[in-house]
């Protein structure tokens, strides 16, 4: 045993081991299922063993993977701040380079504009006047001021949740904006584009998608709260394009730093003159009293830019927090308005982190829990309505990730109960991790409970594509909406009651069901009504008999007994007992999907059925000539007006809570025929 199990090994290790030639041949060799099922057995007890292995491995170098973690946070350290030395010595050699050779590029800009002033600038101008004049609707973009063209090109727009092309547009960056023009099919002169969306260049960061084929050379910009992809036509082109965004983005910001810094000298405030010498001393004492020159705020913007760096996003926020403190009673003077200008630099770094974090796109398998880190980052920053909406974003795209991986099984009960463990799992799960983490915003609960209505909509729409559109019998249909409602309700345990939002988006196609049930009910009815020869059931056997008395007794037709007569006869017809056992069926489905408004559905629906066998044993009555076979067409219409519709009647009421008057009346409405000796009839 023990050499089959290492030669089975052995093949299976094989680095040639080919599966679907394994199992072909397996199957040619087999004499039949039993060695399949040994041999499948073998397997399994292999795959154990590898099982226990592993983890007694892993429990064994238990200690070794935590040590080898630390020696790798160690290194990542070091390495940070090798990285850091490398780069100020980078800056301190750039400095000086730019030192020495300031003088020569100052005279040499100093000779090009006397000889050519704003040349460049006038013919990107120029040039981009041209390049509009072919886009619809863009009269008003060269109003501003110095503005002019960078760059532009074609690129395909892509739909950010499934990747399907959208369509052709062309991008034209702009010094301080970049415009997306969309491409007209019917041209109209020189007019080629029309105008989409303009984005100011401080508006959006710009994030590189790793080419996952065919889905390549592509760029993604992202702009609270939405995102777009843009595919280039090669990857040079698409390099380009990141290359000039981020130098494009780089320029503005430091014109208007230095825009910043001429306009600061030149304000009418600091060149007032008082002749009161006591100014003097309050505006010396004024400086005096923000110290900025503590270690601690000499280092922040660098222990910033480290914290982001290490993804220490606790440490950067107790940083700034630290600063307000610190600056909270303080005068602002131009020293802490040129601190709040680094720091606010770094508190939108920060900020884009947390988006990202927080985005669709990241690995969605940590649950709700995984985004605590970032959501309570976010409102410590004071974005508690960002950190909501993206969270709740983070959690739809999870559900809707875990519907769609879910496996379709064939048993459709089996697959509700799946589809229901996870969804409302799910639900339960975030809005535990909702009420944790946004305990102190209470204007947030009103987006959740907007959430979990559209997160109800994609589950119920799984749910009925499996349910309703697969044409499932009715019985199948109640137990799977059964099941729905009992996992709805646990959501009351924390508040949240969806039960209305659930009945409200079944209740289409539930109503669709009771009529499609119906209508075959009433088929069926009519068809053995066609054949009715009005004679007794003999049931042949006591085993049948038995077994249609407790098939009655599960009806809640108790009497059953006096219409049962010797040597296995029933004193009814087949007619009447498919008849009372299909339409208490259809009652029992009916009442396990019923809610107010289906009350007027299912109540139309009985009583349809309920007509098709009155009418059918009325019509009987009247027809009927022979004496013998009219006493017998009595006595099953007894059964169906005094014993059958009685008990629809009451267990209608018990199911909902209100007695039936439409049944009722039909019942009391109806006439039935009864033969007496002399062959004559009365009414009863």
């Amino acid at each position: 045993m023990a050499d089959t199990a290492n030669r089975l090994r052995k093949q299976l290790e094989s680095p040639n081991f080919d599966p679907q030639n394994y199992v072909k041949q397996l199957s040619q060799q087999s004499d039949g299922d039993r060695d399949l099922q040994e041999h499948r057995q073998k397997i399994q007890n292999l795959a154990d063993e590898t099982a226990q292995n592993l983890k007694k491995n892993v429990y064994k170098n238990y200690r070794q993977f935590i040590e080898t973690a630390k020696e790798i946070s160690y290194l990542e350290s070091e390495m940070y701040q090798l990285s850091h030395i490398l780069t100020e010595q980078k800056s301190i050699m750039e400095s000086i380079t730019q030192t020495l050779l300031s003088t020569d590029k100052d005279e040499a800009a100093k000779e090009m504009l006397a000889a050519f002033p704003k040349e460049t600038e006038e013919l990107k101008q120029r040039t981009l006047t041209t390049l509009l004049e072919k886009v619809e609707g863009c009269k008003n973009i060269m109003e501003t001021p110095g503005r002019y063209l960078v760059y532009n090109g074609d690129l395909l727009e892509y739909d950010v949740d499934n990747m399907s092309q959208i369509q052709k547009v062309h991008a034209f960056l702009m010094n301080d904006c970049l415009l997306i023009a969309t491409w007209l099919p019917n041209r109209r002169g020189a007019v080629r584009y029309k105008y989409n969306a303009l984005y100011d260049l401080d508006s959006f960061a710009i994030v590189n998608v790793k080419d996952n084929p065919p889905m390549k050379d592509m760029f993604k910009i992202l702009m609270f709260p939405d995102s777009r992809i843009f595919q280039a036509e090669n990857s040079k082109i698409k390099k380009e394009w990141l290359e000039i965004l981020d130098e494009t983005k780089k320029n503005k910001a430091v014109k208007e730093r230095h825009k910043k810094e001429e306009e600061t000298p030149n304000s009418p405030v600091r060149q007032e003159v008082s002749n009161n010498p006591f100014d003097e001393e309050e505006a010396m004492g004024l400086q005096e009293t923000v110290d900025l020159s503590l270690e601690w705020i000499q280092e922040l913007p660098e222990d910033l830019d480290v914290c982001i760096a290490q993804r220490d996003f606790e440490g950067a926020v107790d940083l700034l927090d630290k600063l307000n403190e610190y600056l909270k009673d303080q005068p602002v003077n131009q020293a802490v308005k040129e601190l709040r200008v680094k720091v606010d630099e770094r508190v939108r770094q920060l900020t884009e982190v947390l988006v990202f974090e927080l985005s669709p796109d990241r690995s969605l398998r940590g649950g709700p829990k995984a985004t605590r880190r970032a959501v309570s980052q976010l409102i410590r920053l004071g974005q508690s309505t960002k950190a909501c909406e993206l969270f709740l974003k983070n959690r739809a795209a999870a559900v809707q990730t875990a519907i769609r991986q879910l496996r379709i099984e064939g048993a459709t009960l089996l697959y509700i109960h799946k589809l229901c463990n996870i969804f409302f799992t799910s639900l339960l799960e975030t809005a535990k991790e909702f009420e944790m983490d946004f305990a102190g915003n209470t204007g947030c609960y009103s987006a959740f409970v907007v959430w979990s209505r559209s997160a109800m909509r994609m589950f119920v729409d799984a749910f009925s594509k499996q349910v309703f559109d697969s044409k499932e019998n009715l019985s199948t249909a109640a137990e799977c909406v059964k099941v729905a409602k009992e996992h709805c309700m646990q959501l009351s345990e924390i508040g949240l009651d969806l039960t209305f939002t659930l009945q409200s988006l079944l209740v289409k196609d539930i109503k669709a069901a009771l009529h499609s049930y119906k209508e075959i009910i009433i088929e069926a009815t009519k068809h053995r009504n066609s054949e009715e020869m009005w004679r007794k059931m003999n049931l042949m056997t006591p085993e049948a008999l038995g077994k249609l008395k407790e098939e009655m007794r599960n009806c809640g037709v108790g009497s059953f007994e006096q219409y049962t007569g010797d040597d296995c006869w029933v004193n009814l017809s087949y007619t009447i007992v498919a008849f009372t056992k299909q339409m208490m069926a259809f009652l029992e489905e009916g009442l396990k999907l019923y809610f107010p408004e289906l009350h007027m559905v299912l109540l139309e629906s009985l009583r349809e059925i309920i007509l098709v066998a009155v009418q059918h044993v009325d019509y009987s009555l009247r027809c009927e000539q022979e004496t013998e076979k009219k006493a017998f067409i009595v006595q099953n219409a007894s059964f169906l007006y005094e014993t059958v519709l009685p008990v629809v009647e009451k267990r209608f009421e018990e199911g909902v809570g209100k007695p039936a008057k439409q049944l009722q009346e039909l019942r009391n409405g109806s006439r039935m025929m009864r033969v007496n000796p002399d062959s004559t009839t009365s009414l009863v």
